[in-house]
């Protein structure tokens, strides 16, 4: 009910506007282009339907080429459950109307695929219904089949959304399908965000680049061999972290030194963002610890932020482990100074304000194949932090704008992951050759870190131990090795420096401003508009 009555809103005033300034509604798609923004307001193309043809009594033909000709969908996720389908007695009840429009929508287009000589198995699967078991709509198809342009959000992701989730599609129209990677705005994530590195920045290429990143931004490699300016390269960088740190102090009560390696992990809490990896890599830090108080350890604070969603347990435990552990590790004197983990509450744009410009490592690994793009991996990349992370979603593009060599790189790749779970992946044989691995789940299990409960973290880890989906255990040696190389790296400061400002330098066509150019250019096939400025 929510996603009509937004979208109705939407096109009614649309059409209202359109008709005031004296314009034909046959010509709405010259002034209008709608973006769907995944499958949530993908009821639109209905709704556009009806109040073309019953509303202002235009031919099918006609209010069709005009919603096809309007809409474009963005798809934002590869995970199967995320792909809205909606129950087919539940859309009768609410709205009985659209559902007599997509049915209509539906046998036109399957005529139109019959017409070509595809096979029924293929006309089941590109049907907007789904007749297997209980029926639904499927809004994804709908939204497909109704848009002129269908676009991924990363490289990856765009050739994983034609070859695995809207396969049928491409095949059917492959001219519909675009790629357009994920930006996000140097005006908040920098410039606001962080007004230090802005004014240090813009001292050396003048503040062009704010509005120009691609363009100017990379003038700034040079300085990386400037001895002075990597100086207050890390000064800034320290300054912010001690901004943070007094931030996490005052919301967690844990105290926190901006002398050690900032090392943050913030986003939605989900099991293919593997937020218990980088737990599991924490316990094997503090395990080394206490198994050999002597050992020498790059001191490091392991930032968490995000939100789950409120009925998702196993995320709602991962939550809950990331604080059982901070619990036992911060008030250990073993650890005291070289170890220190916060979880951060409420994460918002506000706060995110203060985090991004105060990480030195941006944790960015989830399961290859699984994440569409990201777009924390781009702001913390344009405040200098250095990336861990899988070669998935736009990881992979930043990874080649910054250099191979200013990037840790750990893992499977999607189709390494594909191939090792189609051909049977087993974690518990994982688990048994590695010691280490076995350690830090006995350490969860036997309640080190739930005061002796055995049974608080069963679930998650007879989910690792006997699925894991997201194959935690296959990346984990991975994982704990290249954070190994991680520590050695951030040792040698002025080599940190050096890759930090080269992330900077590099990462000018991650700005928003491009990829609203390329949606212009790409799908909305429109100009931009000079505005005279006085």
């Amino acid at each position: 009910k929510q996603q009509y009555f937004f979208v109705s809103c939407s096109l009614l005033d649309m059409i209202r506007v359109h008709l005031l300034r004296g314009n034909d509604l046959r010509k709405f798609h010259k002034s209008y282009a709608i973006q769907l923004n995944d499958t949530h307001p993908s009821i639109a193309i209905a709704e556009l339907m009806r109040l073309l043809v019953d509303e202002s009594m235009m031919d099918w033909e006609t209010a069709w080429n005009i919603t096809c000709n309007t809409f474009a969908y963005t798809n934002h996720t590869l995970l199967p459950e995320a792909l809205e389908k909606w129950s087919l007695p539940l859309f009768a009840e609410v709205l009985p109307r659209h559902l007599e429009i997509i049915y209509e929508i539906n046998r036109r287009f399957l005529d139109e695929v019959r017409a070509k000589g595809v096979d029924d198995a293929k006309i089941a699967r590109l049907s907007i219904i789904d007749e297997t078991g209980h029926k639904y709509i499927r809004m994804a198809n709908l939204a497909s089949v109704g848009s002129h342009a269908i676009n991924g959000v990363a490289a990856l992701h765009t050739t994983l959304l034609k070859r695995d989730v809207l396969h049928d599609l491409h095949e059917l129209h492959p001219e519909k399908f675009f790629n357009i990677t994920n930006g996000v705005t140097p005006r908040r994530w920098v410039v606001l965000a962080n007004p230090q590195l802005t004014s240090l920045i813009s001292s050396k290429i003048d503040d062009g680049w704010i509005n120009n990143m691609e363009g100017h931004l990379q003038e700034l490699e040079p300085y990386a061999d400037d001895e002075e300016f990597r100086h207050a390269w890390q000064h800034v960088k320290y300054e912010n972290k001690v901004r943070l740190a007094s931030i996490i102090t005052q919301r967690s009560g844990v105290a926190v030194d901006p002398d050690t390696m900032f090392d943050i992990q913030v986003k939605r809490i989900h099991e293919y963002k593997r937020q218990h990896l980088n737990i599991l890599h924490v316990i094997t830090l503090y395990d080394r610890i206490k198994c050999n108080p002597q050992l020498e350890t790059t001191p490091r604070t392991v930032v968490f932020a995000g939100k789950a969603a409120p009925g998702y347990f196993l995320a709602k435990l991962i939550i809950k482990l990331m604080n059982a552990v901070a619990e036992v590790v911060n008030i250990d004197p073993d650890v005291a100074g070289r170890l220190k983990v916060a979880f951060l509450p409420d994460f918002n744009v506000k706060n995110a304000h203060a985090i991004y410009p105060a990480a030195d490592l941006s944790e960015q690994i989830s399961t290859a194949g699984k994440e569409a793009s990201g777009t924390g991996n781009m702001k913390f990349s344009m405040n200098g932090a250095l990336t861990i992370g899988t070669l998935d979603g736009a990881n992979v593009e930043i990874r080649e704008a910054v250099g191979a060599e200013n990037f840790f790189l750990f893992g499977l790749t999607a189709d390494e992951v594909r191939d090792t779970q189609t051909q049977g992946y087993d974690p518990m044989k994982v688990i048994q050759s590695n010691g280490q691995l076995r350690r830090v789940l006995d350490l969860i299990a036997h309640g080190t870190f739930s005061k002796g409960d055995t049974n608080l973290f069963k679930p998650l880890i007879d989910s690792l131990m006997h699925h894991d989906e997201y194959m935690l255990m296959a990346d984990y040696q991975s994982y704990v090795d290249c954070q190994d190389n991680v520590a050695k790296v951030y040792g040698d400061r002025e080599r940190w420096a050096h890759m930090s400002i080269l992330n900077v330098a590099r990462i000018g066509r991650f700005s928003s401003d491009r990829s609203i150019r390329e949606y212009a250019e790409k799908i909305w096939k429109v100009k931009p508009v000079k505005i005279a400025m006085d």
